[in-house]
């Protein structure tokens, strides 16, 4: 454990290596309200409940969230944005001062400032009333007053820092607060920032800008994809085929969706049958069905509309509430109208010849009873993503699943976030985009960024309300893991499990090896090195005694099992071991379900027998090679030579042993 505790030393290094550093956010602020209220009957107008207000929360959202949690993780915040001259505004006023928040927004006031209720009773999420969403664009002079304040805020941090060029964060939610004029200054004065982060609804009117990282959704990714490509269909790869729907309406940050706004047609949810069944993906549904249990189903975009009286979701990064996609269960159907400004979810269908989303027009095909993994779709669109965005990291947030973040040279990381209660994680992707913006700024590397971007989110979900991350809370979570004693290096099966659920809740990508590892050599040190600078835990895991018999034969091993795995465990890079009796360690990869499953050889990752098995559970599969002339079987054989040349030659009887 030596090695994964100097690990989250090197992280907590780039959290205080980003302390002060100066970021500009710019983009669609919005207040968010909680109300929480307590219910014990029905009315009799109607079968609803009768709320009694307790209690009410204001707290910035938007752009303004994201500015929040820059302040709060470390960084020196600025926000530009319109803000109305109503209550709601003097209200977020307030809360970017209590943050720490330089507030240069722009008063505006012909437009109201937008606001998103949300009604609770036990924690759960009633109903959402969303206001103020603006009618009209800014007019001339308010544009011109963003143009000067956002000049003037870049001068004023550049100063602040001494010379140095300021970090941008653009955060376009499709509310108005990015008309053309703006996108077209920033734009042309891109040089004036060191690091830009964009996370945009819309991302095809960003493409000028050569951001640094975009963070876009799988639904934001795939509208990209398709109004790039229309209707054309691969010919390599997944089976995807692209058609952009009509229009795109866009929603704020961070949001589940709960019901239809008044006087909008309901949601509705429709049964699609799992594996085998003869329903084509993409034909219509026409039985609809609501979940009996009150869970929410959800689809690609992570919105998530609860059917029953508890209502859960599950969430992630991108803070929107969602339902997995597993493929042993009924698939759902999400179809909706929502009010102006509402991103329409995605429909989804899952069936035995693939997966098809209605609302972006992709169908994924796969085989009978597996299941189609969104990470591996994004995975293999990543370097299209960096072509039609211009970005150096693309992160595309996969809500309960983590995201896939790839770099424009190719390097790939997968991280996984923790299922919690939907009302736990409204602006979880602000701070997400926060913690990567920060990360990246500080020029750390991209494995770095997008471990402390998915850690931030999951610390930030942990209560209801708007999510933010302390850098307090960030540093103590990078100590929580690895205290001494807390885990040994040698675990069985169940421990093993625990530990990889505690490290996905912190967001590390796990690695995950097998063999007989009977004499431990040069190569299997290289090799096993290699493998940990592949992930953030290294999980090895060694065949049994009678394991190694069965598949070596009746002379191996040479060391025991115990032998074996006390040596392993003493490697620093070596962070668990585990011994298996079976032939396959196939049972402890569907119990790990590594994000990267390595093997040495010299041979491509396809002739890996667990290859399929490690793909289908959402891994990647990597062969890296042996050192020449270093192998177990070498060593036996010679050691085994020099022995029978001892026993043959008589000038050795009359030496001691």
């Amino acid at each position: 454990m030596a090695g994964a505790a100097a690990e989250q030393r090197r992280l907590a290094g780039v959290v205080e290596s980003w302390q002060g550093r100066p970021v500009l956010v710019i983009g669609d602020a919005m207040l968010d309200e909680w109300r929480f209220a307590e219910s014990d009957r029905l009315c009799r107008e109607a079968p609803a409940p009768v709320l009694t207000l307790r209690r009410r929360i204001s707290a910035a959202g938007g752009a303004a969230n994201t500015a929040v949690n820059v302040a709060a993780l470390g960084g020196r915040a600025v926000l530009v944005a319109p803000v109305g001259a109503d209550v709601a505004g003097d209200e977020l006023h307030d809360c970017l001062d209590r943050a720490g928040v330089w507030d240069r927004t722009v008063n505006q006031p012909a437009r109201p400032t937008p606001v998103k209720r949300r009604m609770l009773a036990g924690n759960q999420i009633l109903l959402r009333e969303d206001s103020g969403e603006p009618d009209d664009p800014l007019d001339p002079d308010g544009v011109q007053r963003l143009l000067t304040a956002l000049d003037c805020a870049t001068e004023e941090l550049r100063a602040a820092a001494g010379g140095e060029r300021p970090t941008l964060v653009v955060c376009d939610y499709g509310l108005g607060a990015l008309p053309e004029p703006v996108r077209a200054w920033l734009v042309a004065n891109r040089e004036r920032y060191a690091t830009v982060a964009l996370d945009a609804h819309d991302l095809a009117d960003w493409r000028g800008l050569a951001p640094t990282v975009v963070t876009p959704s799988f639904a934001e990714a795939t509208r990209l994809l398709a109004r790039a490509s229309g209707s054309a269909r691969r010919t390599t790869g997944p089976d995807l085929h692209l058609d952009h729907p009509d229009g795109d309406p866009a929603d704020g940050p961070s949001e589940l969706s709960v019901g239809a706004a008044p006087g909008d047609r309901a949601p509705r949810v429709h049964s699609v049958q799992g594996p085998g069944a003869t329903h084509r993906a993409g034909d219509p549904i026409d039985h609809a069905t609501a979940n009996p249990d009150g869970h929410a189903t959800a689809g690609l975009n992570g919105h998530a509309t609860p059917t029953g009286l508890d209502g859960h979701a599950t969430a992630g990064l991108d803070g929107h509430g969602t339902a997995g996609l597993d493929g042993s269960a009924t698939a759902a159907r999400l179809d909706r109208t929502g009010p102006t400004g509402e991103a329409a979810p995605d429909r989804v269908a899952l069936t035995g010849d693939g997966l098809s989303v209605a609302a972006t027009g992709l169908t994924v095909s796969a085989a009978d009873g597996e299941a189609v993994d969104r990470a591996k779709v994004a995975e293999s669109r990543l370097a299209e993503l960096h072509v039609h965005t211009g970005a150096d990291v693309v992160a595309v947030t996969l809500d309960t699943e983590g995201a896939v973040v790839g770099g424009a040279d190719g390097e790939r990381r997968r991280s996984h976030s923790t299922p919690v209660p939907a009302s736990h994680a409204v602006g979880a992707g602000d701070a997400y985009l926060a913690a990567m913006t920060l990360a990246l700024a500080a020029d750390a590397p991209l494995s770095t960024a997008a471990q402390l971007a998915q850690l931030t989110a999951t610390i930030t979900v942990s209560d209801t309300g708007t999510c933010v991350c302390r850098r307090e809370d960030l540093l103590a979570a990078l100590d929580r893991p690895h205290r001494d004693g807390e885990h040994p290096v040698l675990v069985d099966a169940a421990e093993l499990a625990a530990i990889v659920a505690e490290h996905r809740r912190a967001g590390r990508a796990v690695v995950f090896t097998n063999g007989c590892f009977d004499v431990l050599h040069r190569g299997h040190v290289r090799y096993l090195e290699q493998a940990r600078t592949l992930g953030d835990l290294l999980i090895v895991a060694v065949n049994s005694d009678e394991s190694v018999r069965r598949l070596k034969g009746p002379d191996r091993p040479v060391n025991p099992v115990e032998d074996r795995a006390a040596l392993l465990g003493a490697l620093s890079y070596v962070d668990h071991v585990v011994v298996f009796e079976e032939d396959s360690p196939a049972e402890l990869i569907r119990a790990v379900r590594p994000d990267v499953y390595v093997k040495g050889g010299d041979y491509p990752p396809e002739m890996v027998p667990e290859a399929p098995l490690v793909r289908r559970l959402g891994g990647q599969v990597r062969t890296l090679g042996y050192v020449p002339d270093r192998s177990t079987s070498r060593i036996i054989d010679r050691i085994r030579a020099h022995g029978q040349e001892r026993e043959s030659d008589p000038s050795f009887s009359s030496k001691p042993s």
